[in-house]
């Protein structure tokens, strides 16, 4: 397999991914800057994930019109002007604005960049290259806390940005050599309405579920957009059943293997999505640590997320997708409870070695999903399949903060005091029991799914030994 394609790939979503997180702890600096409060900057937090949620289903119809090559390359130009306008931000609209902005360019580096890689790799290579893939797009959202801390301590905010523009101008050139050009599929017209009910939905769920958690508008503004993505969603199934050619073919769902996929990798993202807010808070306001040392405990993970990459074929050629994936739902659950043990005594040694075992489980548990989702499916559907993928996991992640954040607010109601350990301890055991249902839709699944993709039943009826995972 030629490396050098889910490598280039991998950049784009690991400097998107990043910087979905990185002004997290800079935002103080940021506000002080721009006149503002850094509550209210908050949703330039926001703004940059109603924009993924609005642009993220029209990505797979854009990829097939106009070249899954050229709308990629486009997309990281996009967010390397959105970084630019950041940078150059003076006020809380034109930092908003510029969020939104990059947040276009997000929402098709994703999706498109999967279908890049779908449509260009083997399928028996798929699980392998996914490894590539995934690996930085998970290291991402664990390294931008740290950076940003860094960054803006011993720099400026502007830096957080302008670094992506090399990055960008790098990812844009080397990708004009190395991406293959796919030839343009028959799109039909845009199904407008479908796409309209479809952005509504999901940007409502997100932008509600983050007032929600992150309140820098009165809750009631949140619960009400939520309920108004909800409707916008209900209405969307329905459109979907009676268009021609909806902009999300929901018929998708009808695979086994990718409903699964779907459902499961959404459950477990629940818990993946309240961790990365739970912990950090955890360690500076209970055990109170700094920001920056928080963020470095957490970055432990990365290491396990990078060691995955040496056994996720492997792992699937021996077990089969539902073995793989029924497993690492439950261990990855378990690692999040094991959250709950620790105390302000806990060696940082035993933190740092529980952390890089649940970002093994949990990088492993992403990349065999990912794989499924398309492992049963054409090349023709993969746009779809990349879309719908795309759209379910950030829905998934703003519900898992939400949920994280409404359990400890509930608790400080209950109790009446600040946030002590006991909220930590039920926000990690409810978002964990969350986090291993993910293994029930996985338990369906056929002993075989997938099989073409992680070689598990070949191996088994021809008694192949196994080869190498290799490099």
């Amino acid at each position: 397999m030629n490396r050098t394609l889910p490598l280039i790939l991998a950049v784009a979503l690991f400097m998107e991914q990043m910087d979905s997180t990185v002004i997290a702890t800079s935002l103080p600096a940021i506000a002080a800057d721009i006149g503002t409060s850094p509550v209210t900057l908050k949703l330039a937090l926001t703004s940059y994930l109603v924009s993924l949620a609005i642009f993220i289903p029209i990505s797979g119809f854009m990829a097939d019109r106009f070249g899954a090559k050229k709308v990629f390359r486009i997309a990281i130009a996009v967010f390397v002007l959105g970084s630019i306008a950041c940078a150059f931000s003076n006020s809380l609209a034109a930092f908003v604005l510029s969020r939104f902005l990059q947040g276009m360019g997000g929402a098709m580096m994703t999706p498109v960049g999967r279908l890049v890689l779908v449509r260009a790799v083997p399928r028996e290579q798929l699980v392998k290259a996914m490894a590539w893939l995934t690996v930085p797009a998970l290291i991402g959202p664990i390294a931008g806390p740290p950076l940003g801390g860094f960054v803006t301590t011993y720099f400026s905010w502007h830096w957080i940005f302008l670094i992506n523009v090399p990055i960008g101008l790098l990812g844009i050139i080397i990708s004009g050599f190395v991406l293959p050009d796919f030839a343009r599929e028959e799109t039909g017209r845009l199904d407008l309405s479908g796409f309209l009910l479809c952005s509504i939905g999901a940007s409502g769920l997100v932008f509600g579920l983050s007032v929600i958690s992150l309140p820098a508008l009165p809750p009631i503004v949140g619960v009400l957009t939520v309920l108004l993505g909800f409707l916008a969603s209900a209405l969307y199934i329905r459109h979907a059943f009676q268009a021609s050619n909806p902009i999300l073919n929901l018929g998708l769902f009808a695979n086994r293997a990718f409903r699964s996929a779907i459902i499961g990798g959404s459950l477990f993202r629940i818990g993946v999505g309240a961790v990365p807010f739970l912990l950090p808070l955890m360690f500076q306001v209970v055990f109170g640590l700094t920001p920056f040392q928080s963020g470095l405990l957490t970055f432990a993970s990365a290491f396990g997320a990078i060691a995955m990459k040496f056994i996720a074929t492997t792992a699937l050629r021996l077990g089969g997708f539902r073995v793989v994936l029924v497993a690492a739902s439950v261990l990855g659950a378990a690692s999040i409870a094991v959250n709950a043990l620790f105390t302000p005594a806990t060696p940082h040694w035993i933190i740092v070695t529980v952390l890089i075992g649940s970002g093994l489980l949990r990088s492993l548990f992403f990349t065999s999903a990912t794989a499924l989702v398309f492992a049963e499916l054409g090349d023709r559907e993969a746009s779809q399949a990349s879309t719908i993928s795309a759209a379910a996991q950030q829905v998934s992640i703003a519900l898992g903060v939400a949920v994280g954040g409404g359990i400890l607010e509930m608790s400080a109601f209950i109790t009446g005091t600040e946030l002590g350990m006991d909220a930590f301890v039920s926000a990690f055991l409810i978002v964990a029991a969350l986090s291993a249902l993910a293994a029930i839709p996985f338990l369906s699944l056929p002993p075989e799914a997938g099989s073409r993709v992680s070689g598990h039943i070949k191996r088994r009826n021809r008694g192949d030994e196994p080869t190498p995972a290799g490099e």
